[in-house]
């Protein structure tokens, strides 16, 4: 996403909330997968029943995966698409309508036992239709042809969403079905395009604001589109066969294809700069998740739960996390500057990826993990929020 918005907004006279698609997606996103945790925790002991269809792991998957990174990929997409175009953004009660119908997809989740059993499928999926044709009117209208790959991968995450439902619903453990699988790589994939494109010239622009002579290749050279098309194939095979050798020799050529990629970044030479770092670190746990499933497949030392979790929490929840904070620096007119509380907000985050991945070994730890979680999230709604609740500043 670009630092700067687009340059003419729509007129709005409603709550500033409604003013930009980052802002209720961001905060609310957040909001919510802080309360899923806390939720979910005391659900996995047994102490709390949820009136869901999912069980309490499914369901803990699906809002994460879906419904959470559904809210930044609207909030993130809302936003960069009037970059990308050169259109108005959209915003008001079209943008009210679309978050209260995200909104309606968690509560029928949530609720789904007290539900017909095709309610809360239809509110969920109803969502990130409405999202991808509202991007598909814009891309058409502004004739954003390359930007085309984000709304097919889009589409791909909402079939995976339905194959999730399908397969809850008919008694398969979807947390670790075909659904979840296909909605993770179309996660990966997007941060894979996505983030090559942002981090190097993030980093480029920054190293040139210091003086530093050190420069990342541009972005999406002809290496980078040989990685990304191989990653599609490379991931289908895991999607496919997880438990094939020939799978986890395929995440083993996908881990080395993006490290070297990374390595043209030059991400050593950001670590004075934390809105930079973090995004290096976030990216890391793409080549890093796929290389701890791949060598668990091979060695069969553990089940994939804790290093799936390399990807889910570590390249998704990190990646995100650092997205939307700088996103919500540079749209509220904030300097692009880390404060202590973004900081410790990162340092929570990085902490609940290594003690959930090192909690597959010791249980106990997946609770710490729970807590740093809650505090990354919770501290991003707290101190975010504000900024994002209010109107951006006049220049």
């Amino acid at each position: 996403m670009a630092d700067t918005s687009a340059e003419h907004m729509p007129v709005w006279h409603g709550p500033a909330l409604f003013s930009f698609g980052f802002r209720p997606f961001f905060l609310f996103g957040a909001l919510w997968v802080a309360l899923a945790m806390a939720l979910w925790l005391p659900a996995l002991s047994g102490a709390l029943a949820l009136p869901t269809r999912f069980d309490p792991v499914s369901w803990h998957a699906h809002e994460f995966l879906f419904g959470y990174l559904g809210a930044v990929l609207a909030g993130f997409l809302l936003t960069a698409v009037p970059n990308w175009t050169g259109r108005l953004p959209i915003a008001g009660w079209r943008l009210a309508a679309l978050f209260a119908l995200w909104v309606a997809g968690r509560v029928a989740v949530l609720v789904s036992s007290h539900l017909p059993e095709a309610v809360a499928p239809a509110l969920d999926l109803a969502f990130p239709l409405f999202l991808g044709g509202l991007i598909l009117r814009e891309i058409v209208a502004g004739r954003n042809w390359r930007n085309l790959i984000v709304l097919g991968l889009l589409a791909v995450f909402v079939l995976a969403n339905g194959i999730f439902h399908i397969e809850a619903l008919t008694g398969a453990y979807a947390a670790q079905g075909l659904g979840l699988r296909l909605g993770l790589a179309t996660g990966i994939m997007m941060i894979a395009v996505i983030g090559g494109r942002i981090i190097p010239s993030f980093t480029r622009n920054w190293l040139a604001k210091e003086n530093n002579p050190v420069r990342p290749v541009p972005p999406m050279q002809r290496f980078d589109r040989a990685v990304l098309l191989a990653s599609i194939a490379l991931l289908m095979l895991w999607v496919a066969g997880p438990r094939d050798m020939q799978s986890a020799a395929a995440l083993i050529a996908f881990g080395g294809l993006h490290l070297a990629r990374q390595a043209r970044w030059t991400p050593l030479h950001t670590w004075r700069e934390p809105l930079l770092w973090v995004l290096h670190a976030a990216y890391l746990f793409i080549p890093l998740g796929a290389l701890a499933i791949g060598l668990e497949q091979i060695f069969g030392t553990r089940g994939t739960t804790g290093a799936q979790h390399l990807w889910m929490a570590g390249a998704i929840g990190a990646m995100t996390l650092a997205v939307m904070t700088r996103a919500t620096l540079g749209h509220t007119g904030q300097s692009l500057t880390a404060n202590r509380a973004t900081v410790a907000i990162y340092f929570c985050i990085f902490g609940s990826v290594l003690s959930r991945y090192l909690g597959s070994v010791h249980s106990g730890l997946t609770h710490l993990s729970g807590a740093l979680w809650l505090a990354a999230f919770a501290g991003f709604a707290l101190v975010y929020g504000p900024a994002l609740l209010r109107p951006r500043p006049e220049k």
